[in-house]
C-alpha cells in the first residue's frame, strides 16, 4: 500500500494563493502564501493600506502595489518620503509669488493670499508706493525722477493726489534743450509743467477734459482723436495709468514746454 498524497490533485483543494502541505497520509494543510490571509481554502491579498494608512504619514496617500506591499506618496502641498511628510509653505519661496512689497499668508494647502504692505496699493502681486517712488522703479520714467532729485523738487512726494505726464527716459536723454534749460535755470519750471495737483486722472478721465492747470501754473491742452490722447497738440500718451498711493503716472513721447 502507498500513502495517498492529499496535495496531488488540484493543489489539494487549497487556494491557488496557498501552499498545500502533506501532514499525515491522506491529509494536508493549506497555508496562505506570504502577503495573503485566510484559511488556506480561501486566501485574500493583504492590503496594508487598510491598517494605519499602511505606515504612511497622515499627510500621504498609501497605494497598494502587491500582496501586503504598498508605496507612500506625500499629498500635494507636502514633501518627504511618504513615511514623513512636511508641509510646504507657498510663502517660503519667492514670497509666494507676491510682490516684494506685499505680505504673503498661507491659507489652504495649495493657496495663499497676497496683501500689499501699508503705504502701498495694488492687488498683492503688483504693489506700488507713491508716484515719486514709482518713477525710479520704472526705466521709462527714471530719468524724470533724477531730474527732480537734482533740483530737489519734492512736490509729488506729498499726499496728493497728483497726475504726472512724464516724458519717456529716451526723450529726456536725447532732447538737446534739456541742457539749455538746466543751464538757464528754468528746468524746474519745465518739470512742474508736467505735474497736475489735486487730481488723480486716469486715461478715461482725460478723454473728457480739454484743459488742466499744471503745478507750474500754465494750462495743458488735451485732445482726443483716433484713439489717442495728445497734449498741446504734440505729445502723445504712450503708456498710461500707473497708479500709486498718491496719484497716477502717464508716459508721453515728447517734452511739454510751458
Amino acid at each position: 500500500c502507498s500513502a495517498i498524497d492529499a496535495c496531488g490533485n488540484n493543489n489539494g483543494g487549497c487556494s491557488s494563493k496557498a501552499e498545500c502541505r502533506r501532514t499525515t497520509p491522506g491529509n494536508r494543510a493549506c497555508v496562505c502564501s506570504a502577503g495573503h490571509t485566510g484559511d488556506g481554502i480561501v486566501c485574500l491579498e493583504i492590503n496594508p493600506c487598510l491598517v494605519n494608512n499602511g505606515g504612511c504619514d497622515r499627510n500621504a496617500e498609501c497605494t497598494q502595489t502587491g500582496p501586503n506591499q504598498a508605496v507612500c506618496n506625500c499629498l500635494k502641498g507636502y514633501s518627504g518620503d511618504g513615511k514623513t511628510c512636511t508641509y510646504i509653505s507657498m510663502c517660503s519661496q519667492n514670497n509666494g509669488g507676491c510682490s516684494e512689497f506685499a505680505i504673503c499668508n498661507d491659507t489652504e494647502l495649495t493657496d495663499r493670499t497676497c496683501t500689499c504692505k501699508p503705504n502701498y496699493v495694488g492687488d498683492g502681486f503688483i504693489c506700488r508706493g507713491n508716484i515719486f517712488q514709482e518713477l525710479l522703479r520704472n526705466s521709462n520714467t527714471s530719468r524724470f525722477y533724477f531730474h527732480l532729485e537734482a533740483l530737489s523738487i519734492r512736490d509729488i512726494s506729498g499726499p496728493g493726489p497728483f497726475t504726472l505726464f512724464v516724458p519717456h527716459t529716451d526723450v529726456l536723454n536725447s532732447d538737446p534743450r534739456v541742457k539749455d534749460w538746466t543751464a538757464k535755470g528754468v528746468m524746474a519750471q519745465v518739470l512742474r509743467y508736467h505735474m497736475v495737483g489735486c487730481a488723480s486722472l486716469l486715461y478715461k478721465d482725460l478723454t473728457a477734459i480739454t484743459n488742466i492747470t499744471s503745478l507750474q501754473g500754465d494750462l495743458i491742452h488735451i485732445s482726443y482723436s483716433q484713439n489717442s490722447l495728445v497734449l498741446n497738440n504734440k505729445a502723445e500718451i504712450v503708456l498710461s495709468d500707473t497708479i500709486g498711493t498718491n496719484g497716477v503716472i502717464h508716459v508721453i513721447n515728447q517734452i511739454l514746454v510751458p
